[in-house]
């Protein structure tokens, strides 16, 4: 070879007849698109980029003398991921809610929405942010259990529970929180018993949903329902409590009640609920109905789109994927929560629900894309690499031409 940089970016001609080496052609195109990668990774700039055809052979050329790289040896090749920090995903909480009488005579849900409960609060209480809380309060026998229930919620559940204080949401402060709900709840349900402007007749299930940092803790005594939409797939964060369901069929059964065409004791639709106490045994004593909430646990990631919270009225017509993709069709149109939550009570209008409505939707990002998400192919195909192309220097051109006489003499 003749020494000097001046050969090495020259653009040197090569015309092949290229029947007799066909059988080297793929070998010496997965050189160059190896070779050009590993420029283009390394950000190397380049000069023009010649092709070279000769008799149906083309070849992309590549300077590999310029990028300083050796092609053969991976390890070279910077990984530019490995110096990224990993970023915890934050939710960014904003709600909205809506709520409708319905066919009914008269409207028995409360609901409440705190998308900042730390300030809610104030000194109060001290715990992780950002933090938030909801609830939907689905009365029977009545408004007043349900109002009740609504207007004292933040004395049950945060005031007199022994809630947790703490600035970090791990697994004590999360065991903490589940513990003082479960108090809340069981609280309450004594007061209701106690307090002479509510009937023993009328009574509430009850939903609560908690957000501290990126954990999500829900508890349900009742059939109202939770359901996260991650990445348009609806997953519910609780279970009806419904006679149907055959874990609490068979707690009844043990507890010395009866399932009568679909109802406890012939009488109630569900099977745990605040109130109700002429259907409850003496404090102290089990009892078909009780007001012990079930908790779920959920991690929130960037994957988690939504929550929605509804009462009976809306899962009574719809299934929770049907509810996930009307919200998220409304969200992608007008991405308000608030206008969410009235899309999804009018789905249930016109499904011809006959209860009381009250929905709230809790969005976990301010500036989520609700769109569909592509195909896997079209996504594979945007995240390929595109090859810049690069010259070859002379000496590499030879090698390429010796490269295929000897696949040809073969």
């Amino acid at each position: 070879m003749v020494a000097g940089a001046e050969v090495c970016h020259q653009s040197i001609p090569v015309v092949l007849d290229a029947a007799p080496y066909r059988c080297g052609i793929q070998k010496i195109e997965e050189i160059a698109v190896t070779a050009a990668a590993a420029v283009a990774v390394a950000g190397v700039p380049t000069s023009p980029s010649p092709v070279f055809r000769g008799g149906g052979l083309e070849v992309v050329a590549v300077d590999v003398s310029r990028s300083g790289l050796d092609v053969g040896a991976p390890d070279a090749i910077p990984d530019a991921t490995l110096d990224k920090p990993v970023l915890q995903f934050v939710p960014v909480i904003r709600s909205g809610s809506f709520s409708d009488i319905g066919c009914r005579s008269i409207m028995e849900d409360e609901h409440i929405c705190i998308d900042d409960l730390s300030s809610h609060l104030g000194s109060m209480v001290r715990c992780p942010k950002p933090s938030a809380f909801y609830g939907v309060f689905d009365g029977h026998g009545g408004p007043e259990a349900a109002s009740y229930l609504r207007e004292h919620a933040m004395r049950f559940f945060f005031e007199d529970s022994g809630f947790p204080q703490a600035n970090e949401a791990d697994d004590v402060f999360l065991e903490g929180v589940e513990s003082s709900m479960r108090k809340g709840f069981l609280d309450a349900d004594l007061a209701l018993a106690d307090e002479c402007t509510v009937s023993t007749s009328s009574g509430s299930t009850v939903l609560t949903a908690l957000v501290f940092g990126r954990h999500l803790l829900v508890a349900n005594a009742g059939d109202c329902r939770a359901v996260l939409c991650r990445k348009g797939e609806a997953v519910e964060m609780s279970q009806d409590h419904r006679p149907g369901y055959e874990a609490e069929r068979e707690r009844v059964m043990v507890a010395g009640g009866f399932i009568d065409d679909g109802y406890l004791n012939g009488v109630l639709s569900v099977t745990r609920a605040l109130g109700d106490w002429d259907m409850k045994f003496p404090m102290g004593l089990p009892s078909p109905l009780i007001a012990e909430p079930e908790f779920q646990q959920a991690v929130l990631t960037e994957d988690d789109e939504f929550l929605i919270i509804g009462c009976d009225g809306i899962w009574d017509v719809m299934s929770s994927q049907h509810a996930v993709g009307v919200v998220r069709r409304g969200l992608r149109r007008h991405d308000n929560p608030e206008q969410g939550a009235r899309d999804l009570v009018m789905e249930a209008l016109r499904l011809r629900t006959i209860d009381n409505l009250t929905v709230i939707v809790v969005c976990f990002s301010s500036d989520r894309d609700y769109s569909t998400p592509q195909p896997l192919h079209q996504q594979t195909q945007q995240q390929r690499p595109r090859l810049r192309c690069c010259s070859l220097s002379a000496e590499a051109l030879c090698n390429l031409k010796s490269l295929l006489e000897e696949n040809a003499r073969d």
